[in-house]
Parts: structure tokens; C-alpha cells; sequence
């Protein structure tokens, strides 16, 4: 747990795996990746915290997550990404014929992101796509796209939407959209080539978020100085409580 959020400790393996039976049944279930953005806002708002708590997996995405679930416990802890996820999904259902749906981001993202991967990865099926409005949830239309999503006979639906409203979209989907459902954040942009990734290096050292702030100043600059403020606050509590309480109870590994 980080600031509140249950985070799962596993590997790429595991985690691919789980991906890919959940997936192969086409079972109503939903994916988030978690960053510091995402444990900051889980403690400010509610209806997030719920749907990160209810979600049948939870991936720490950011580097700064997995330095803390390495510190509480868990020394082998990868950064598991969502676009690094989506790819790797992508190579494993494509040995399954697995079909796909993208929903979420603009027509030229998703136009662009569909010809990558049919260029990537021939075996997958994009077996639809979708950007829904931006300016507010109309019931009738949300019906009309589960529909759409149920109908395409998707095995796993990539959401777009951002962070918290592609987890809360997940959240109240579950048991309505028949497969899968992946929260990827800013993956569309990213393999599409809409919009450019750090550099690998910025990357593994844990500051993409960095490398983000100089491409987006204007849209990033509040949102990272003050999530990663109270983050390292809430992060630097937690550590002094684990360590306490390790002093106090020799051998009982912090979660």
C-alpha cells in the first residue's frame, strides 16, 4: 500500500499473463497503472480511491511507485508501464489472434494508432475504435458504445480517456462491457507518434515526468509540482511509520 493505494507487487511475466487469460475469456474485469499523479489524487478524491481499490489489477506505472514498493518489501519491483504494457500485450495476443477495441483520445490518434498496429502486429485485430465526446457523459450514447465495444467481440478494450476519468469509466463498466478493460493513459499518444517519449534513459532513472513538464509546461506545471510535493511528503511519512513499526516488530515485512 502507498498513500492509501494497494498497488500490486509482480512481475511483467505475471502481470502479462493475468492479462492474457483475462483477456482469452473475455472477462469483465479492468487494469489500472499507477503513478505518483494517480496515489496523490486517490487521496484527495473518493470516487478515484474506490475505483483503484475495486480494480482486478493495479501496475505501478510510475518509477517513483516502484522505488517505494522496493523500499516496503519488495526488492525485485519493475516499473510496470501502460504503455510499455499495451506493447507487450500486443505481442502476446497476437500469437492468440486477439482482437482489440480502442476507445478514448481524438479520430487522428486513433486513426494513426490503428494503422501502427496493424503495421506492428498483423496477427491482432483492431476490431473497433472510438472517441467519445469530451464535453460530458450522455447516457444514451454510452449505451450505444458498450454496445458497439460487445458487439466487436473485443477481447481487451485499451481506455484513453486519462487519469482519474479512464479508472472511474473502467469502475462503472465492469459487468456491463464483455472483456477486458486496460486504463493506458497517454499510450495512444505515445504509439501513435502524436506525441514523443523520453528517452529510454530519463526513463529507467524515473524522470520521464521531467522530460513531460519541458514538452507540456503550461498543461503539467501545477499538476507536477504539486503532486510530486505531496508525494514526497506522504512518501517520506510512510517510510518513517514502516520503519517504526519494523523497530517494534522484528521480521514483519511493511506492505
Amino acid at each position: 500500500m502507498i498513500l492509501g493505494t494497494w498497488i500490486d507487487a509482480l512481475a511483467w511475466d505475471e502481470a502479462i499473463e493475468r492479462i492474457v487469460a483475462w483477456g482469452s475469456a473475455r472477462a469483465s474485469r479492468y487494469v489500472c497503472v499507477c503513478n505518483v499523479h494517480s496515489v496523490v489524487t486517490a487521496t484527495r478524491e473518493a470516487p478515484f480511491k474506490r475505483a483503484l481499490s475495486e480494480a482486478d489489477l493495479v501496475t505501478c506505472d510510475g518509477a517513483p511507485i516502484a522505488w517505494m514498493l522496493r523500499r516496503l518489501g519488495f526488492p525485485a519491483q519493475e516499473r510496470i508501464a501502460g504503455p510499455d504494457m499495451m506493447w507487450r500485450y500486443l505481442r502476446a495476443g497476437e500469437a492468440l489472434h486477439h482482437r482489440v477495441y480502442l476507445y478514448g483520445s481524438t479520430d487522428d490518434t486513433l486513426a494513426r494508432l490503428g494503422a501502427v498496429l496493424a503495421r506492428e502486429f498483423p496477427g491482432i485485430v483492431v476490431a473497433g475504435m472510438r472517441s467519445p465526446p469530451f464535453d460530458g457523459f450522455r447516457p444514451v450514447q454510452d449505451d450505444a458504445d458498450v454496445s458497439a465495444i460487445n458487439a466487436s467481440e473485443a477481447n481487451v478494450v485499451f481506455i484513453g480517456l486519462g487519469c482519474p476519468k479512464q479508472e472511474q469509466w473502467m469502475a462503472e463498466h465492469r459487468g456491463r462491457v464483455n472483456a477486458l478493460m486496460i486504463g493506458v493513459g497517454a499510450a495512444f499518444d505515445y504509439h501513435s507518434g502524436t506525441l514523443a517519449r523520453a528517452p529510454l534513459w530519463l526513463q529507467r532513472h524515473g524522470l520521464e515526468w521531467l522530460y513531460r513538464l519541458g514538452c507540456e509546461p503550461r498543461r503539467l506545471m501545477r499538476r507536477y509540482v504539486v503532486t510530486n510535493s505531496l508525494f514526497v511528503v506522504g512518501a517520506a511519512a510512510q517510510l518513517w511509520h514502516s520503519r517504526r513499526a519494523q523497530r517494534r516488530a522484528p521480521g514483519v515485512v511493511a506492505r
